[in-house]
């Protein structure tokens, strides 16, 4: 058994990362400026997107782009439960409707298929999950929405480098992207809207920094102009320089981390292989470059006798972290109880919502690191039910 206890995820930081951040805490100017309008532009050059516009969380981005979008009572809007509760917090604290799609059972993403039979004429926005760092089938799915002539808006919290045939997410349309420590690259907190819809994007900068008629920061006023004025209400979501440096300096490694994230979970195919009880997410047969954000597998309780609960405190009993991603949002108690969702509305999504967890995967690991995490899981399966060595 490991000696020392190896978390699920982990932030990569190196000195020069530190560096970094360290000369913008000495420079005077921490927070938004100009280091955020490097980052914004560095994120436009990798993914070829038209505009950007930084914010202290995906969050926050999701927020300011339902707002800017006119979400309002009586809107629906269509999203998986397989995903993060702040998109489905945010659709309702705007007064919406969440409309659940579920997912196939494999991948755990939504297709154009099955959002299709969640239309309505009150439908106002499409919010797909690109999933643990692979891409939706992203064609049929914007050929749906602008037919409808619905917005869309691509949950890419996870894809950081990730490509859906020759492009890069966020290349077109509108995407929101993460930069939590346990993403593929992280500004400690923050997040990023990428646009080519230049008026979105426009109000966008606007919301998130009190609906001021200039950004937080001004290069010809070196500063915030002392003549903004309020042009709408708005909100504080501006991300600051101290976490921008950072996000750069990730930037530049991005491709390798990502490449050394694909690594290790090659080796996890291989020594998972013939492991019955543990079933890894599949990768979509379109063409895809997966970032491996996350590396998802589901337990088989049947086969392992016991349930998704007790497997996951048996590894951490072994020093092995894990987490759950995601929790089938509408089985949350508040859905339940408040809004009248129940059991039985989405059978693939609630099947992997009972098993699924993610095991250890972030670029500081080895593949000793992989050896430690899949022979504690089968010392797991060998303890309960007395199975393979």
């Amino acid at each position: 058994m490991r000696k020392e206890f190896l978390p699920f995820a982990r932030p990569a930081i190196t000195d020069a990362d530190i560096r970094e951040v360290d000369a913008v805490l000495r420079s005077g100017w921490i927070t938004t400026g100009p280091k955020v309008r490097e980052l914004e532009a560095a994120f436009c050059r990798m993914t070829g997107a038209s505009g950007a516009v930084a914010v202290s969380s995906a969050t926050g981005g999701m927020h300011v782009t339902l707002k800017a979008l006119n979400i309002a009572p009586g809107d629906e809007v269509i999203t998986p439960s397989m995903t993060w509760v702040s998109t489905v917090n945010l659709i309702v604290l705007c007064g919406a409707t969440p409309v659940f799609v579920d997912v196939d059972r494999d991948t755990l993403m939504t297709s154009a298929g099955l959002i299709a039979e969640k239309i309505t004429s009150k439908t106002k926005a499409i919010i797909p999950v690109h999933y643990a760092g692979a891409s939706l089938d992203l064609h049929p799915i914007r050929k749906l929405a602008a037919v409808w002539e619905i917005p869309l808006i691509e949950d890419a919290a996870h894809a950081a480098g990730t490509r859906y045939r020759e492009t890069a997410i966020g290349n077109r349309g509108t995407a929101i992207f993460s930069f939590h420590p346990i993403k593929n690259m992280t500004t400690g907190e923050g997040g990023l809207v990428v646009s080519d819809n230049v008026s979105l994007l426009e109000r966008i900068r606007r919301l998130k920094f009190h609906g001021l008629g200039v950004d937080a920061y001004d290069r010809t006023a070196q500063g915030r102009s002392p003549q903004a004025e309020v042009l709408e209400p708005g909100f504080k979501y501006n991300l600051p320089d101290m976490n921008a440096v950072l996000g750069l300096a990730q930037l530049d490694r991005l491709d390798s981390m990502n490449r050394k994230r694909s690594e290790l979970v090659a080796h996890y195919h291989d020594r998972l292989a013939g492991v019955e009880e543990i079933i890894p997410a599949q990768s979509p047969d379109y063409p895809h470059t997966h970032a491996w954000h996350l590396f998802i597998v589901r337990i088989d309780t049947d086969k392992a006798g016991m349930d998704r609960e007790i497997f996951m405190e048996e590894l951490k009993r072994r020093n092995i972290g894990t987490g759950i991603h995601f929790r089938a949002v509408h089985l949350h108690k508040y859905y339940r109880e408040v809004m009248g969702f129940s059991r039985g509305l989405l059978p693939d999504t609630e099947w992997n919502s009972d098993r699924i967890l993610s095991l250890p995967l972030f670029p500081d690991m080895t593949e000793a690191d992989v050896d430690d995490v899949v022979d504690a899981v089968k010392d797991v399966l060998v303890a309960k039910v007395g199975g393979r060595k």
